[in-house]
């Protein structure tokens, strides 16, 4: 289902608020619920052709529960507009293909905190050069306004 309606939010929402479950959904998709009732989900609205999943989570997630989150940023590959090309590990030199013609990639690293340790949450998205690459967050109980 299309969310293009729900406001993307900055990780940094997460600051200060008290995690109490974390739900990964297979590689695509994690969700936070707060103690106040919030829920936000972390993942990539599907466009066409591009790729975007989690590629590792380092720390437990446990850790992140029941104690006020102290640190919660995002740093991306391309964090400064630049587009990372020619992914050599998908991209094929002879036939100028890979994986959704993996012409561009990103990397997009969420980092967490809280006094009992850190976890850091590695996405990874690869698409031809034209499609979005990025990990979204939105407020899941956000509801649809009109236009």
């Amino acid at each position: 289902m299309s969310e293009w309606w729900k406001t993307e939010l900055d990780v940094s929402i997460l600051l200060g608020k008290t995690l109490i479950k974390i739900e990964q959904i297979e590689k695509e998709e994690l969700r936070f619920y707060t103690s106040d009732g919030e829920i936000y989900k972390m993942y990539h609205q599907q466009d066409c052709c591009e790729s975007v999943e989690i590629d590792d989570v380092v720390g437990d997630l446990e850790d992140l529960l029941n104690t006020p989150i102290l640190l919660a940023e995002m740093v991306s590959s391309d964090e400064e507009g630049d587009v990372v090309s020619k992914n050599p590990s998908t991209y094929d030199t002879e036939t100028d293909e890979g994986e959704y013609g993996d012409y561009s990639y990103t990397w997009t690293f969420y980092k967490f905190a809280t006094i009992k340790g850190y976890v850091d949450i590695k996405w990874y998205g690869s698409s031809n050069g034209y499609y979005s690459e990025r990990v979204n967050l939105v407020n899941e109980l956000e509801t649809e306004t009109e236009y």
